[in-house]
């Protein structure tokens, strides 16, 4: 009798604990796209070799960064206006850590058109790079305004390098004849991401339009936009204000000053990002990683220009330092982009940042590694376990 009561109370636990845990567990994974960072720790940092290069090609100009969890390298994209392509590497942070001999060139790709031809020299700036798919690669490419050659964002293949399809871009964003609207020369689309979902696709501009604002001068900020797209249809749906920060100049005898959103990256699915603010301050460069969230941000698609309107009354998206690179006590290069790596032996994500020598040889090819930290360490693993394949 007592070991029928027993298996008969075992029995109520369980229908009572598995629907409480099945509901934890659910309730865990809806919230788990939507990370909290709590910190950031450096991990270390490597040079590449000045000069180097890779199946006869300069490995230089590294402007963006996507990380295949699948197959475990990383695609960077080159700003090499005589020859676009992108180039696949093999970061190691198995020990937690990243020092010299951890990066390893191991394929470049050829940049081709939907005909398998190259782009004619001088006709492309490509900046921004985002996985799409084990099979494609989204790139970005500034275009030249000077030379009313308009930007673009267009899905290329992994394996051959071609042109597959491309995005449409809003009139907006478009060189005129007169200069009066569209992207300012070299200051266009800088960045690229996707969502974890495949669902989204975001890209933005590293200063404001000819018709929004200036362009970031010393101790001024610009008025930058993000634009989301929609992969399903492929079009552009929604544009979101990015006030960059000011900044000031240091030691600038020369007058040369350059500052901007160079890089932004999904997150989740919620609308949450990491963003890279890059400056060059006269003697040395300014670099500052922030949170930023979408939620609660005016959706300007819809509004051509700026100077039209109070920009004021626009809510922008919202944003949090979480890291000055500066206070790493390094010296820091022209850091252009940043992806997601792989998860580090503690459950946590991984960081990596790249820098843009320009081809110069005082310049470098700086790539850096970090930890993210997140919370609450439940959520925090099932979202870890559904973006790390």
């Amino acid at each position: 009798m007592k070991e029928k009561i027993g298996r008969f109370q075992k029995t109520i636990k369980i229908f009572v604990l598995v629907p409480i845990l099945i509901f934890c567990f659910f309730f865990a994974y809806i919230n788990a796209s939507a990370v909290e960072i709590t910190g950031i720790d450096f991990l270390g940092q490597v040079t590449l070799p000045k000069g180097l290069y890779f199946q006869e090609t300069p490995v230089g100009g590294l402007s963006g960064i996507t990380y295949d969890a699948k197959n475990k390298v990383y695609y960077v994209i080159s700003d090499d206006r005589s020859g676009s392509r992108f180039y696949t590497l093999k970061i190691d942070l198995s020990k937690g850590s990243l020092k010299n001999g951890d990066v390893i060139p191991v394929g470049v790709t050829k940049i081709l058109d939907k005909s398998g031809n190259a782009f004619p020299p001088g006709t492309l700036d490509t900046e921004g790079i985002a996985l799409k798919s084990k099979g494609s690669v989204f790139i970005s490419s500034e275009g030249n305004s000077g030379k009313l050659i308009q930007p673009f964002i267009k899905e290329f293949s992994l394996s051959s390098g071609k042109e597959l399809t491309t995005l449409p871009i809003p009139n907006k964003f478009l060189n005129d004849k007169n200069s009066q609207q569209g992207i300012r020369n070299n200051l266009a689309f800088e960045g690229l991401t996707i969502t974890p979902n495949k669902k989204y696709l975001y890209t933005a501009t590293e200063n404001a339009l000819i018709q929004d604002g200036s362009e970031a001068k010393p101790k001024t900020s610009t008025l930058c936009r993000i634009l989301q797209y929609n992969l399903l249809t492929k079009k552009p749906e929604k544009e979101f204000l990015y006030p960059t920060e000011p900044v000031k100049p240091f030691f600038n005898v020369f007058n040369i000053f350059a500052s901007g959103l160079s890089d932004l990256l999904a997150l989740d699915n919620q609308g949450h990002f990491l963003t890279i603010e890059r400056s060059f301050t006269g003697l040395m460069f300014s670099i500052k990683l922030f949170q930023v969230s979408l939620k609660g941000a005016d959706d300007i698609h819809n509004i051509d220009s700026l100077f039209k309107i109070n920009s004021k009354n626009i809510k922008p998206v919202k944003k949090k330092l979480l890291l000055d690179l500066s206070n790493l006590h390094i010296l820091l290069d022209n850091i252009e982009g940043l992806t997601l790596g792989p998860v580090l032996l503690d459950g946590q994500r991984s960081l990596i940042v790249i820098s843009d020598n320009n081809f110069k040889f005082i310049q470098r090819t700086q790539i850096l590694a970090f930890r993210i930290n997140t919370k609450p360490l439940l959520m925090r693993l099932l979202y870890l376990n559904k973006h790390s394949v």
